[in-house]
């Protein structure tokens, strides 16, 4: 079976950003394996106008073209890995606008979380796991939290995320469970596929 293709999409777009460091070193231990193709998806390059379209991305032609462009990059991908930063207990507005902009490029494909700030993101880890069921994803159980502990030496230059061992097996985990995943699920869809054109 061919590799499972998966975008890790940077979830933050703010100065300074700590995203960057998590993005960079899921998508270097993801290239380590040998049963993955992953691509960095940064936000930064889809600056897309707060959402406020007459009809929703699950019914129709978004009228943005940069939201047109979003879309179909995503439909190129049978999975997602998103770094999570919590700002009052929840996702960052750029995220959520950026989800609410695709739909069915979503659909029954996985969805991963890597969440850090005080408490690892968890708050916004959990509010993502409710979207993502509601666009009809796959969220795993497995993901990376960075609590403070681990975040401030980080964010701070004294250490990197791939000296913290207990990051590195939650990285491992969390890919494990996504690329599983994303295999069992497009061959799903492929199969529906040719039964829908033999109907």
């Amino acid at each position: 079976m061919s590799k499972a293709k998966i975008a890790v999409i940077v979830g933050s777009t703010r100065a300074g950003r700590f995203a960057d460091k998590p993005a960079e070193w899921i998508v270097k231990i993801a290239n380590s394996r040998g049963d993955v193709e992953v691509e960095l998806l940064d936000l930064k390059d889809y600056p897309m106008p707060f959402f406020a379209e007459a009809t929703s991305p699950a019914w129709g032609v978004s009228e943005d073209a940069v939201a047109r462009k979003w879309q179909a990059k995503l439909a190129e991908f049978d999975g997602f890995i998103f770094t999570a930063a919590e700002y009052n207990h929840a996702p960052t507005a750029v995220l959520k606008n950026a989800l609410d902009y695709a739909g069915s490029q979503w659909y029954r494909k996985p969805a991963g979380f890597i969440g850090y700030g005080g408490i690892g993101g968890g708050r916004a880890v959990e509010h993502l796991r409710m979207i993502a069921v509601e666009l009809q994803m796959a969220p795993v159980k497995a993901a990376v939290h960075i609590v403070w502990a681990d975040y401030l030496p980080v964010a701070q230059g004294q250490k990197k995320l791939e000296d913290v061992e207990h990051l590195n097996q939650n990285a491992t985990a969390l890919l494990d469970d996504v690329v599983w995943w994303a295999k069992a699920l497009r061959a799903a869809r492929q199969a529906e596929a040719v039964t829908a054109q033999a109907a």
